[in-house]
Order: structure tokens, then sequence, then C-alpha cells
């Protein structure tokens, strides 16, 4: 039983120094990436030098409620288990917070593993929340989130895809990376009339939901009161990105 306590306290020890580090530390590689066959292409980028335009779309397509929950969509949970239920297209509930917990701390892959892994899940996306906040969470998200074969982060993604930087992504650009990010091995982002009609499907919903955004006056935004108009996202960024994006 001492044993047994003691490895649950390395446990809290060790993950909790980790999670502290990488709040200020780059995560240098992740078991994603290790195991991944194509190889490694990958260039951190601060979240200040990622185009708006691609905070945005990862937003629109992955989490709308990104910069209002605390980790856990609890609607998105709901809605999942009812069309899973239902016998639908298997689909995802996961937040880019527990994307991110799952991308940098554990592994991917389906089959009985992944019940064990949604627990851990849990537990590093409550860590990060609490010790990361928003912005670092998006920025390492954005920087370790597969956006093709062997490609790993917006930067590398649009050195593959346009041959330019993060830093200058249209919000077009942006959308098509956005919309091919919940399966990069399969849609493809240069050529989406090859690609699946559920890839152009997914793009035109993102290039909506930021056409939709950037239009918003501050009174309609999510969380924008007009004392915090212009300090750091614009007029149609909830408050949280205020802070991610500045």
């Amino acid at each position: 039983m001492r044993l047994f306590l003691k490895l649950v306290a390395l446990f809290f020890i060790v993950t909790i120094g980790i999670t502290v580090i990488y709040r200020f530390v780059p995560p240098p590689v992740t078991v994603t990436m290790l195991t991944d066959g194509n190889g490694i292409t990958k260039d951190w980028t601060p979240l200040s030098r990622i185009d708006r335009n691609m905070v945005d779309a990862v937003i629109g397509g992955e989490d709308s409620n990104f910069c209002t929950h605390h980790g856990f969509d609890t609607n998105a949970i709901r809605m999942a288990m009812e069309s899973n239920a239902e016998g639908k297209r298997l689909r995802g509930g996961s937040t880019i917070s527990q994307q991110t917990a799952k991308n940098v701390f554990l592994w991917q892959g389906e089959g009985w593993t992944r019940y064990i892994r949604k627990g851990f899940e849990v537990y590093f996306t409550t860590l990060i929340e609490t010790i990361w906040g928003k912005r670092r969470i998006m920025e390492v998200y954005l920087n370790v989130a597969e956006t093709g074969i062997g490609t790993y982060g917006v930067e590398a993604g649009a050195q593959r895809y346009y041959g330019s930087s993060s830093a200058q992504l249209s919000a077009s650009q942006a959308a098509r990376m956005a919309a091919a990010l919940p399966s990069p091995k399969t849609r493809s982002v240069k050529a989406p009339r090859a690609s699946p009609a559920s890839w152009a499907t997914s793009s035109r919903a993102v290039s909506r939901w930021c056409a939709t955004t950037a239009s918003m006056p501050a009174s309609t935004s999510r969380q924008a009161p007009d004392k915090h108009k212009g300090k750091g996202g614009g007029a149609g960024w909830p408050l949280p990105l205020f802070r991610i994006v500045a």
C-alpha cells in the first residue's frame, strides 16, 4: 500500500512538473510524432507570429466554445453521445483543450486503450486549463497538431501547402487547414476538389463561421464588453482571445 501511494505521489509530482515546464518551454516531441513512420517536420512558432485567421479558423472548426468553457464542452459531449447512440456516424465531442492534452501527453489510436486514455485526458486537460490558460493552450495546439503526413504545426503546414509563413494566411487558407485537422492524412489542403465531399462541407462551415465572427460587432460578441474594445483582437473577438492573440 505504501509503495502504491508513493507511485501515485510520484505520478502527480512528475506530471504537474512537466506541465509547469511546458507552460514556458515548447514540448520537444510527442508520442504521436515518435510513432509516425512518415518522419517529423515541425517548426515551433509563437502565437504572436501566427495569423489570427488561423486562430479563428480552428476555433470555428474544432471548438466554437473554446473561449468560454473550462476544458470540456458538455453540450458537444451530450450531442456526440446522442448521435453515437442513434447509430449515426461516430462523432467526437473533444475540445481544443482535450485535443492538446492528448497530443502533448498521451497517444492516438482506437480500441480498448482509448478508454484508458480518456481518463488520463480528463486529468491532463484539467492541468493545462489550470496551469497554462487559454493563450498557451492555443499556442501549443497550433504547434503540435498534425497538419499533414509527417507534418506538425501550422507553420510547417503553411510552408508545405502554401509555401509561406503561418504569419501570412488568408481566411480561406486558414479555413482549409482547419477543416483538414480532423483527418490530416486523408484530407488534401492544396487540392480540395479532389477531396471527399465532407472536407468541402467542413471547409465551407469554417469559412462561414470566420466571416460571421469577423463582422460581429462588439455588442454581440460572446464575451467582449465595450471597455475591452481595441485591446488586441478586434471588435469581433471574444474577451479571452484578446489575451490569446495579443
